[in-house]
């Protein structure tokens, strides 16, 4: 469980990351990046740096080696900006959980899809519901 101060410290490093990733890297291999969060150990030495590209897989691989290259530079920087006793060593990982959301919206979207063409469901007397039996009002025979 991350204390108040980590949480302070690593939303601070999401926007100063973010903030230079978008301002000052110019690197070519770079994709529309968003970092969309930072873990910071413990002991504030080393901090995960949660990422999503736009675009096919081979860019967002593209762009998190172009992150990993700059990684002493964006920590330069970083380092200039925030006033901490340990300037934390970045890793740049890509944020999985994005594809793990859409992927379960798109589970439960086809698990709906299937409640609405379902037939006869043995417990509404031969009146079904549209989309689910005895959750909505309007009714159609089954």
């Amino acid at each position: 469980m991350a204390t108040r101060k980590q949480k302070e410290i690593s939303e601070l490093l999401r926007r100063e990351i973010s903030s230079i990733i978008l301002h000052e890297l110019s690197d070519p291999r770079m994709g529309f990046v968003t970092v969309t969060r930072v873990e910071v150990a413990s002991d504030y030495r080393s901090a995960k740096v949660y990422a999503t590209v736009r675009g096919p897989g081979e860019e967002l691989r593209r762009t998190l080696d172009a992150l990993t290259h700059a990684r002493g530079h964006i920590q330069a920087l970083v380092a200039d900006r925030i006033k901490l006793r340990h300037t934390p060593v970045l890793q740049f990982i890509e944020d999985k959980a994005l594809l793990e959301a859409l992927r379960m919206n798109q589970l439960i979207d086809k698990v709906r899809a299937e409640d609405r063409g379902l037939e006869g469901c043995g417990g509404c007397g031969g009146r079904a519901p549209v989309i689910r039996c005895h959750n909505t009002q309007v009714w159609q025979k089954c």
